[in-house]
């Protein structure tokens, strides 16, 4: 049975996307993602997600804000796959949720 190969690098860039859209959302979804971050990446990447939250929320930010957040939260997604290859699916699976709820 063949299996799917799965690009870290891709995955690492759609989930930090979807993760930055998240954070601009409302608090719900803001609050639901903040969740499944904990759960799989745990709580320093929960925190993180507070605080890129806040950031964006910033009347003040810099305009470059959210592609500087984007950039972080790759950076951040690729480490962790790259410690727990595993972490690809239901990684996919939460993005592809969170997706749903945003749209």
């Amino acid at each position: 049975m063949p299996s799917a190969v799965i690009h870290h690098p891709r995955v690492a860039w759609d989930a930090a996307l979807t993760l930055v859209r998240a954070a601009q959302a409302d608090d719900v979804t803001a609050s639901w993602c903040r969740d499944w971050v904990a759960e799989l990446l745990g709580a320093e990447s929960a925190a993180a997600f507070l605080a890129t939250r806040r950031r964006l929320g910033d009347a003040a930010a810099a305009r470059n804000e959210v592609q500087v957040q984007e950039g972080l939260w790759r950076v951040r997604i690729q480490d962790a796959l790259s410690v727990r290859p595993g972490l690809a699916e239901p990684l996919l699976d939460r993005v592809a949720d969170t997706r749903v709820r945003l749209a």
